[in-house]
């Protein structure tokens, strides 16, 4: 088989993207509506393999990088950010398999390598050791994609025989294991289904656990050590994959202003159309400065990621730090992009037919997710740039 380059693959699966958008946008209304993504879009999603991105070539994954996963969330954002949040998140929770050992990604991949994860890393709940492993009984808040996934990732304590937290760990649950509890009632980002999965005294074998300070640390069960992708930085990851779909509601709000333009009048003014309103151009020049401004912090992060886990290098703390600026500094740049379009777009943006008002709902939600919190972002990089490396969040 010919080998293609990193940038071919690219190209390849964000056109195969991109081709999905008149599909989503379309089954937009009835994703949000029904509080999960239609299974048309999960088909065609998993017909284009886009939810291989992280899974490895052992496999018959495509082991892709984070700059082709931005660019693909990016594209489906446009069509319909639910869609994209719950593809993101499923490939993000592949990619955290890919970091444990070889006997929990032949549990997930050996059968299906294009079988779906759901994850939710905050550890809940509490344990008990019994032989062999951990039972657990927890609730796991914010699963997006649980209703369309077959296993999840989750985040637990790992206690000793006396039942004292030793440390926090990650593991994997098949989803038959769990049960579902229908939380997911929110004003934005309706669509990705993110309820609350819940384990009552699950037995978790020993092989499906991990150390979450050694994943952060940088050391990971993984036995395939020439694999680069596993090996990327764990925080900057988890925080910079928030932030495609962003990209994505941002650049078609953006577009849809623009096009739109030359067909609407300003109410009340002698401006024929709004091309012509000084007020709009203003605008217009404005939220393109932001959504070129979140683009290249995202995609320098990525390259920050990518590079480093290419050259086998752990991030220093501060270029860490930096990828979390930068994904709170792309929410925020998206967000306010978004507000000033739907200002220069006029009242109609919240129509409930205009897909600005999703956008718009969309990215306030997903921007406020915690790790891509811009103020705590910026306190920490604030800090690593004077010297100060640590507190604040362990999640650097």
């Amino acid at each position: 088989m010919h080998h293609i380059s990193e940038g071919e693959l690219r190209a390849e699966l964000v056109s195969r993207a991109r081709a999905l958008i008149p599909l989503l946008a379309k089954n937009a209304s009835q994703t949000e509506a029904g509080g999960r993504v239609v299974e048309d879009n999960m088909t065609a999603i998993e017909k284009a393999e886009l939810f291989k991105l992280m899974v490895p070539r052992r496999f018959g994954g495509l082991e892709t990088d984070f700059r082709t996963m931005l660019e693909v969330s990016r594209a489906l954002a446009m069509g319909c950010p639910s869609t994209a949040w719950v593809t993101t998140l499923m490939n993000t929770s592949a990619w955290f398999v890919g970091l444990m050992g070889a006997q929990s990604q032949q549990d997930v991949w050996d059968a299906n390598p294009t079988v779906r994860m759901a994850g939710v890393i905050t550890p809940s709940g509490r344990s008990r050791r019994v032989k062999g492993g951990l039972k657990v009984t927890a609730k796991w808040p914010w699963a997006s994609g649980c209703l369309h996934a077959q296993w999840a990732f989750v985040g637990l304590p790992i206690v000793d025989e006396s039942g004292a937290t030793i440390e926090q760990g990650m593991a994997i649950i098949p989803m038959k294991d769990l049960t579902i509890e229908n939380t997911w009632f929110v004003a934005g980002m309706k669509g990705t289904g993110s309820n609350t999965i819940v384990a009552e005294d699950v037995f978790i074998p020993e092989h499906r656990i991990m150390s979450a300070s050694k994943v952060l640390a940088g050391d990971r069960p993984t036995p395939y050590k020439e694999e680069a992708l596993y090996h990327a930085a764990f925080v900057p990851v988890t925080a910079l994959v928030l932030v495609g779909p962003q990209l994505g509601m941002a650049q078609a709000a953006l577009d849809f202003v623009i096009e739109k333009a030359p067909k609407r009048g300003i109410s009340h003014t002698t401006y024929e159309n709004q091309t012509t309103a000084p007020t709009v151009q203003l605008a217009i020049a404005e939220a393109t400065m932001l959504v070129d401004t979140a683009h290249f912090h995202a995609y320098r992060a990525a390259a920050d990621i990518d590079g480093a886990a290419r050259q086998g290098r752990q991030m220093k703390y501060v270029e860490r730090a930096r990828v979390r600026m930068d994904a709170g500094y792309v929410a925020r740049a998206a967000r306010e992009a978004i507000r000033i379009l739907c200002s220069a777009h006029g009242a109609s943006s919240f129509a409930e037919s205009s897909p600005l008002q999703r956008f718009w709902r969309d990215s306030e939600v997903a921007s406020r997710h915690a790790i891509v919190n811009p103020e705590i972002s910026a306190e920490i990089f604030g800090r690593s740039l004077l010297g100060i490396s640590g507190g604040v969040s362990h999640l650097v």
